[in-house]
């Protein structure tokens, strides 16, 4: 597939630059990494331009819809070997709010989801914790598991054939093979890259004190995932100390490994929001313009695949991603909060279906995993197939469609 090329030169006559090569856009064709390092920074008035050229790409890919998957949110432990400077999720043992999940409780916000229309089953979780904490080895002990992947893989399981719902786990860095036990019970697995720039595990950067956010380990996780099969999703974290230009290398970085492997089935594109009690608490925001900007030229280096923002960290303009580009608004809960994000929370979902219908959208129902990816899913013989087989529509859609 050709990728559009700029002669234009980057700097004084940047403003001129945008404008001209928005003209030059070739209809579904990615653009390459010159034209994407002037449009992230394109001025305010070549903005209805470029979300102009986005949604119509977007139209191109997915025409006169977007989707949304409904979830019930699993926080199997919030006790994580990371420390973030954006994170309020993470706990040591011993803090406020510290827990694990028991397998009871599991299974009953899982029946609980499965009652409202839920189909997938979002389980969030610290990164191998054990590593670090006594206590993490000590409850796992006492469930009877060898570490966190093996209780969690006991846990999508469970989910599996306890329920209706389908789970998707984000349990941090993997290897090849606990990628390939997870894709036994899970039609689909993430793993947010978040940026490619090694500078933001200096000391007091966003990623110091986190082991598992090497760009490069996090690459080779993704990558793994290719080698298999496996529906991926991934992305990236913008405003925590990154430049735009990192932006985009970051897209780039996930559609160097989608060419190869044809398994990203979603791309995040995740903005920062500050909280109080961290140490990025006076760190500003991305503003709309900045969230606008990645969305359109994420879409428009990733025409052919699913570009998702979360409404709930970009109320009260969330509906205006749409114009951007997006075709997806992620996991939206009737039931649990975002764990991540618990200041944030979803919009009720017939207010998401409003908006979505005044951009000129229908709003649908999918399952975790998209469905141009079912059919690689369903090839993995078993309970998740038969379980896959009865979630599904003739369209690869949820069958409790909104």
């Amino acid at each position: 597939m050709p990728l559009i090329t700029t002669n234009a030169a980057l700097g004084s006559e940047h403003d001129h630059q945008c404008g001209s090569l928005l003209a030059e856009l070739t209809l579904g064709s990615p653009i390459a990494r010159d034209a994407a390092l002037s449009l992230i920074r394109c001025p305010d008035e070549d903005l209805p331009e470029l979300l102009a050229a986005a949604r119509a790409a977007k139209e191109r890919f997915k025409p006169g819809v977007a989707t949304y998957s409904r979830k019930v949110f699993l926080p199997l432990t919030n006790l994580c070997r990371d420390y973030c400077g954006y994170c309020t999720f993470r706990r040591d043992p011993g803090d406020p709010g510290a827990h694990t999940m028991t397998p009871d409780e599991v299974l009953a916000v899982a029946r609980a989801g499965e009652k409202l229309g839920c189909t997938e089953a979002l389980f969030s979780l610290g990164d191998k914790p054990e590593l670090l904490f006594s206590e993490m080895r000590e409850t796992l002990r006492h469930l009877g598991y060898k570490s966190t992947l093996h209780y969690l893989e006991a846990m999508c399981e469970l989910v599996l054939r306890e329920t209706s719902l389908l789970p998707h786990p984000n349990p941090g860095l993997l290897s090849a093979e606990w990628i390939e036990r997870l894709a036994a019970v899970s039609p689909s697995m993430g793993l947010m890259l978040e940026t490619t720039n090694h500078a933001l595990l200096r000391p007091g950067a966003a990623h110091d004190k986190a082991p598992d956010k090497v760009p490069a380990k996090r690459l080779r996780t993704i990558e793994e995932a290719g080698k298999r099969r496996v529906p991926f999703t991934t992305g990236l974290l913008i405003g925590i100390g990154e430049t735009p230009e990192d932006r985009v290398d970051t897209l780039l970085a996930i559609r160097d490994l989608h060419d190869r492997y044809g398994h990203i089935q979603e791309v995040i594109v995740q903005n920062f929001r500050v909280k109080p009690a961290i140490p990025m608490a006076e760190w500003p925001e991305p503003s709309r313009g900045d969230m606008l900007r990645a969305v359109a030229v994420a879409r428009l280096l990733l025409p052919g695949v699913n570009i998702q923002a979360p409404p709930n960290l970009n109320a009260p303009y969330y509906e205006e991603l749409l114009d951007a580009g997006i075709n997806d608004w992620g996991g939206i809960s009737p039931l649990t909060p975002d764990y991540i994000n618990p200041e944030k929370p979803w919009p009720h979902l017939e207010q998401l279906r409003l908006r979505t219908e005044a951009k000129g959208f229908q709003l649908r129902q999918r399952l975790p995993v998209y469905p141009e990816f079912v059919s690689a899913a369903m090839s993995r013989s078993g309970l998740l197939s038969e379980k896959l087989l009865a979630a599904v529509d003739p369209q690869g859609l949820a069958r409790r469609s909104a």
